[in-house]
């Protein structure tokens, strides 16, 4: 079978078992399209259609909804990737250093020590994945976030599950939005105003932000709304592109503080916002290298500061907890609370008195209650609804107690009108359990009507155990794996490793029927060998510590083979120097692995090193702290390995290519590229990376033009594929080096070096010059894994290097900005191992080119293809296999899910190059 033909069959047997297994491992949470109504209280059993409607006319704010708002006006100020240390006290990190960025937003923290049962300071927990678009649609709607919405993350549909945004709207009030454009992609027509800017350009640290402060402050002067939502972006961007210890984190947080204190200032002097509520908030952290996507404390420990104007009774205080406390800047104390992040949208539906949404699976939390005058004071109350004069605090909690009838019932609702629609359900000993829970605490409540005290702490206890314990069911076993479909999937991809085999055993066999050689028994010890090393990588997939340390487990595979070829070479009596410079490159690359991981490790509890590790290399900074030297070799380092790597470049190309004219072309374009490059190291200019570019692309668009007009036929066989592989490479590779950043040239130069090292150390013993050699296949392939490792990527969302998408251009556009980030991603991992992978078969040791059997060398080419893609297609099969066993695993969506995303389209992506390789070289 050709190789085109073989490519195009297994590519479209893993789209199909991609898309099968996707679809039962990755399934969405079923969304009701049900919307929660002011009716619908008539069917509560916590009240009566009389009491319903007794309150509607005795409210503060006389509109529909379920409670009496507790509140006149909410305005919520959202920080992007607001981590808790930037807003807690410095204090209560003893354990830690004393970093430049805590203690910055200080007018909090004042407001927070100077007014403690006014103001609050939770710690927000978020669910994972922690992207802006899920963790808004989850703030909104009250629901856990659902893994796939990832891919969503650039493209914002419109959210069509009940929220409470759109409950606003429903009951007549007036929303303001200023900030980040996602809320206007997610709510397309329920701002009375809005004012949004573009999101996705992470260089841009100031756009987004002054343009909230330039609208923000005078809203504030106008009583014309009553929910005012700004999204700042700067924090965000800053730790996405400078890290969060870094100087412009600091100079953007002081501009964030010093923006609040104004905000505080003028809700201090309006009167018509003396019962508004402040909530400032992030919607997700970040690492210290700010980035954010996965599940780690760092990550999903987010603040949420809130606070009123209007002072409370000291008889709240017994409410809040004071479990955790620590000294502010002005020497007072200041107390620390805890919430999840899914009861935001329940507890601002109660504090605004609208209907809560349906799908909300949150409590109300009653710290966030307290805050609010209308929960306590009866001037807030209606008539019916029963308070006691003698103390705030019974009233609040006779009112608490009411408000989370109502939470648990609408919950319960939400229960039964799931397990009804949904293909699953929930698991029904957990249900009954649940149900058990619900009707425990309202029966308690019902036999409490008729008698003298109203409910209190018992009830409350009672309706909180019911929440809480479908919260945690929810998490556990909320998404619906449809194991047919994984099933199914899986054996897809088991059928085409089969299918792979064959093909590659019959291009093996007809290979040494056309080479007419006796050497089957070796080449197929070489085969055992390399499979023996694959399948070692890929059962390491099994365990989640390997996954993590995935990286380090290639080089170790790869130095595995190094140290093999040197011992062969010793029982011929002599080391070759190719293995000894191979052997060199892996420990480079080793340690170069170690520090594109050390950002990871640095914020991932799951890589800290002990201090006994071998490769901890905390100490190499302090050596060097202080030396202009290294910042300079730091600095001119990349330029002196660029104008090595345009060199070679140039050598390569004049030696290899036999036309005149399309030598010059590609000559001329490579050092053009070379120099765009480096123009933009120097100067920053944006123009220079959009040449480097158009320069690729035209590269790329003129080898096919040139081969199918059969300009590039002329010559032997085995020079025309050099010439066409070498082309094909130097077409991709400035444009992957300039998104790879200054890293780049080292990367690509160790790249060039250890290619050079696996193709001259061909067991010349065994084989021919133009034999395959499955030794030399595997080693590419590790290769490829260990470049993507020491070039910082790795396989979690928080690990997409963001920066590169925006090189060269300042404004988003979703196709240019996700197809640079795609490159930069897979471009040293994928796209050059693979158009290189010619040069194993046609860069001979001597000259026994000549003569060649052009259909030898192409069966050779052909299984050198089959082979890389069968071990990619291997690993990627285990990959699947560990992600159905690990399906309920606590990192699931952590770790194993984006192991899975990734492996998954670099599999997809593989065979289609493969495709497109057998297209341009065949």
């Amino acid at each position: 079978m050709r190789l085109k033909a073989a490519a195009a069959a297994v590519l479209c047997l893993h789209c199909l078992g991609v898309y099968l297994f996707t679809r039962g491992f990755l399934l969405t949470r079923t969304e009701l399209s049900a919307s929660s109504r002011p009716s619908d209280l008539s069917r509560c059993p916590c009240s009566s259609a009389s009491a319903s409607a007794s309150a509607s006319a005795d409210l503060h704010l006389p509109r529909p909804g379920w409670t009496p708002p507790t509140v006149d006006r909410v305005l919520i100020l959202v920080v992007d990737a607001l981590r808790f240390d930037f807003v807690a006290p410095s204090s209560l990190f003893q354990h830690q250093h004393q970093h430049q960025w805590m203690d910055r937003l200080s007018s909090l923290q004042h407001v927070a020590s100077s007014h403690p049962l006014s103001s609050r300071i939770f710690k927000a927990i978020a669910d994972p994945p922690t992207t802006s678009l899920q963790r808004l649609k989850a703030l909104t709607t009250g629901g856990l976030p659902t893994f796939i919405d990832v891919g969503n993350s650039f493209a914002a549909p419109a959210i069509q599950e009940d929220n409470w945004i759109h409950q606003l709207v429903t009951t007549g009030r007036r929303v303001v939005m200023m900030g980040d454009d996602t809320w206007t992609h997610l709510f397309p027509h329920h701002f009375n105003h809005s004012y949004p800017y573009p999101s996705f350009n992470v260089k841009d640290l100031h756009t987004v932000d002054n343009g909230v402060a330039q609208h923000l402050m005078p809203w504030l002067y106008r009583e014309d709304w009553d929910v005012l939502i700004a999204h700042f972006l700067g924090v965000d961007h800053a730790g996405h592109i400078y890290g969060v210890d870094s100087q412009p984190m600091v100079q953007k947080l002081e501009q964030i503080n010093a923006l609040l204190q104004n905000v505080i200032d003028i809700m201090k002097s309006q009167k018509h916002l003396l019962n508004t509520m402040l909530i400032v908030m992030g919607d997700h952290a970040q690492t210290l290298n700010g980035d954010h996507g996965g599940g780690t404390s760092e990550e999903v420990e987010t603040c949420l500061f809130a606070w009123m104007p209007r002072s409370l009774p000291s008889s709240i205080s017994s409410i809040f907890d004071s479990s955790t406390c620590g000294l502010g800047l002005n020497g007072k104390n200041i107390c620390t609370s805890t919430m999840q992040q899914l009861d935001f949208a329940v507890s601002i539906s109660a504090l605004l008195g609208i209907p809560f949404p349906f799908g909300s699976i949150g409590r109300v939390n009653p710290e966030l209650y307290a805050l609010s005058p209308g929960s306590w004071d009866p001037q807030w109350l209606p008539a019916s609804f029963y308070q006691d004069p003698r103390s705030d605090l019974k009233t609040w909690k006779n009112n608490f107690a009411h408000v989370l009838c109502i939470n648990s019932w609408q919950v319960k609702r939400y229960i039964d009108s799931y397990s009804a629609t949904s293909v699953m359900g929930f698991p029904s000993d957990d249900l009954h359990y649940i149900t058990k829970l619900y009707n425990e605490a309202q029966s308690r409540w019902s036999d409490s009507k008729n008698s003298p005290c109203k409910p209190e702490n018992g009830t409350i206890n009672e309706f909180s155990d019911f929440l809480l314990s479908f919260a945690t069911l929810a998490r556990s076993a909320w998404t619906e794996f449809d194991l047919k479909l994984m099933g199914v999937g899986l054996g897809i991809f088991i059928i085409s490793i089969i299918f792979h085999l064959f093909v590659f055993e019959r291009a093996h066999s007809l290979s040494n029927v056309y080479d007419n050689k006796t050497q089957k028994s070796s080449n197929h010890l070489q085969i055992y060998v390399a499979f023996l090393l694959v399948a070692v990588r890929a059962v390491s997939f099994l365990s989640n510590s390997y996954i993590l340390a995935e990286g380090r487990v290639a080089n170790f595979l790869l130095a595995t083979t190094a140290i093999g070829s040197i011992r062969s070479s010793l029982v011929y009596g002599k080391i070759k120097k190719h293995d000894l410079v191979f052997l060199i490159l892996i420990i480079l690359i080793r340690f170069g692995i170690e520090k594109g991981m050390s950002k990871q490790a640095a914020t991932n509890p799951f890589l800290n090193y002990d201090s006994g590790s071998d490769f901890d290399l905390k100490w190499l900074p302090s050596l060097f702290e202080g030396h202009d030297f290294v910042t300079l070799l730091s600095e001119v380092s990349p330029m002196i390995i660029l104008f090595l790597l345009s060199f070679l470049s140039c050598k390569y190309i004049t030696c290899t290519v036999d036309s005149r004219y399309i030598r010059w072309v590609v000559t001329v374009g490579t050092m053009l590229s070379y120099l765009f490059i480096a123009t933009f190291w120097l100067s920053e200019r944006s123009f220079a990376p959009k040449m480097v570019y158009v320069i690729g692309l035209s590269l790329f668009v003129l080898n096919f033009v040139l081969r199918y007009l059969g300009i590039l036929e002329k010559g032997e066989t085995v020079q025309r594929l050099r010439t066409l592989a070498l082309v094909m490479v130097s077409a991709w590779s400035p444009t992957i080096l300039i998104l790879l950043g200054k890293q780049g040239p080292f990367a690509v130069l160790v790249c060039i070096f250890a290619g050079w090292s696996i193709i001259s150390s061909k067991n010349k013993g065994l084989l021919d010059d133009f034999k395959m050699d499955p030794i030399s296949v595997m080693q590419w392939s590790l290769l490829a894994i260990c470049l993507f490792y020491q070039t910082g990527h790795w396989c979690t969302f928080d690990g997409l290097r963001y920066g590169a998408a925006f090189i060269g251009f300042d404004e988003f556009k979703v196709v240019r900005q996700a197809i640079l980030l795609f490159v930069d991603t897979f471009g040293i991992s994928h796209i050059l191992p693979i158009f290189s992978l010619p040069f194993l078969v046609t860069i001979p040791n001597s000259s026994s080119s000549k003569g060649r059997d052009k259909t030898v060398i192409f069966l050779n080419l052909t299984q050198v293809y089959l082979l890389y893609g069968l071990i990619t297609a291997i690993t990627t099969t285990f990959t699947v296999l560990c992600v159905a066993i690990q399906r309920r695993h606590l990192m699931v969506w952590g770790l194993f899910a984006p192991k899975y995303v990734f492996d998954a389209i670099g599999l997809l992506l593989t065979d289609l190059l493969i495709c497109v390789s057998a297209l341009y070289y065949c």
